[in-house]
């Protein structure tokens, strides 16, 4: 147990769209271009602000198994010779991290865990077509909003709608849609809700793990994740958030 005469790790959690856009996410739509000058003007103004909340960790979502190379690319970065690419760890991480007088970022991601969806798919589309019906409706109308959006808010308000509860809560909310699928037999609903709540205690054991008491750990990952890293954090009694929200103004 944690003595009062120790300071809590302080962790600011970024959730992000991913600027760029691989399409590996469920909901694939078109989106914002992060390398106009106004929004690079805007992403230098960010990364300023962010870099006031001093942090001592500045954690990314990258393949660990590419950890050597990022850092190369980071070291680079420091000399002044190295060229931001469309990449949220690039455009936000490096920048705050370089600011925040930083010689090393980390990685916080898990990826030998994914979401196990294929049994709960294979389930509906042999059991349950209607739900899967459902599900399908449901994320081609998130794209055509996300898309939407994208085509008619700025960067600023893309940022910060990424980080307000209810599109967490929405985020949340499609695992639980499909939670019941195979209940009282092989629970493909849950064990595929679960599998991604299990990649996601593993990123958050990675965030405590360097979260000891007296840092300040900026988080900078998907809307998915930080979703859940939320929920997390707020029950960490060790740990005290830090909302992202008051840095994110244009």
């Amino acid at each position: 147990m944690k003595t009062s005469s120790e300071p809590k790790a302080k962790i600011m959690l970024m959730g992000v769209f991913h600027f760029g856009n691989p399409k590996q996410d469920l909901v694939k739509t078109n989106q914002i271009n992060v390398m106009t000058p106004e929004n690079q003007q805007y992403l230098e103004r960010l990364t300023d602000r962010m870099s006031q909340f001093k942090p001592t960790v500045v954690m990314l979502e990258f393949n660990p198994a590419n950890g050597k190379a990022i850092q190369e690319e980071y070291d680079q970065y420091l000399k002044d010779s190295f060229s931001l690419p469309s990449n949220e760890i690039y455009q936000i991480g490096f920048r705050v991290a370089k600011k925040s007088q930083l010689t090393t970022v980390h990685s916080f991601d898990e990826q030998t865990i994914e979401w196990n969806a294929q049994p709960l798919f294979d389930y509906m589309e042999a059991h349950d077509p209607e739900t899967r019906s459902r599900f399908e409706a449901m994320i081609e109308q998130i794209a055509k909003e996300t898309e939407q959006a994208h085509a008619t808010m700025s960067l600023s308000e893309l940022l910060a709608d990424a980080n307000y509860e209810p599109k967490d809560s929405l985020n949340k909310y499609l695992y639980l849609f499909t939670n019941s699928i195979g209940a009282g037999q092989n629970f493909e609903g849950a064990d595929a809700a679960a599998s991604w709540w299990h990649r996601n205690f593993r990123m958050y054991a990675n965030i405590q793990k360097v979260a000891a008491p007296g840092e300040n750990v900026l988080v900078i990952g998907g809307q998915g994740h930080t979703a859940i890293l939320k929920d997390l954090l707020k029950i960490d009694l060790d740990r005290q958030a830090v909302d992202i929200i008051e840095y994110l103004q244009a």
